[in-house]
């Protein structure tokens, strides 16, 4: 399974969801792969922010070697998934995507959060994780415990589809 994270600069959630899920696939053996990308060009070439690094190593994931992306409409046709971070990153993905943008690939990254893993129903509530970039530490601490729950029930909900 090929996975893109996307959120809008590519250096706070997104790149925390990409080591966050990277870690848990390694641990899980499971052969997927995952990225990450961002709808504006503002960081292209950057490493995260400094912020999403020390959290992450914190709990003993080093993201430091990631760095910014832009997302493009042929990511479409690249990846099985695509998490979006935010509405507006949502939207922003549909708008790159055009005509040819395949939305059913496309999700709402905490809907996985609130998905039954036991079951096809499917609890959309199209929430956003909280964008840190402006704000301290804490804003960091509080969206990297939800990208970590998340990244739980994504390898719970798709290790037991076989995605392997």
């Amino acid at each position: 399974m090929r996975i893109l994270m996307v959120c809008l600069g590519n250096i706070c959630r997104s790149p925390m969801a990409e080591g966050l899920l990277r870690d848990k696939v390694k641990k899980h053996g499971l052969d997927w792969v995952v990225v990450s990308a961002g709808t504006e060009s503002y960081h292209v070439g950057e490493p995260p922010h400094p912020l999403s690094q020390k959290v992450c190593l914190a709990h003993g994931i080093d993201i430091s070697a990631q760095r910014a992306n832009k997302f493009t409409a042929d990511d479409f046709d690249e990846y099985d998934k695509i998490y979006a971070m935010a509405a507006d990153v949502y939207r922003e993905i549909q708008q790159i995507g055009g005509k040819a943008a395949d939305m059913s690939k496309v999700d709402y990254f905490l809907n996985e959060l609130y998905a039954d893993p036991s079951s096809q129903h499917r609890i959309k509530k199209n929430e956003s994780v909280p964008d840190p970039y402006y704000g301290n530490e804490e804003g960091y601490i509080t969206a990297y415990q939800l990208i970590d729950k998340t990244c739980d029930a994504i390898i719970a909900r798709y290790k037991k589809e076989n995605y392997v």
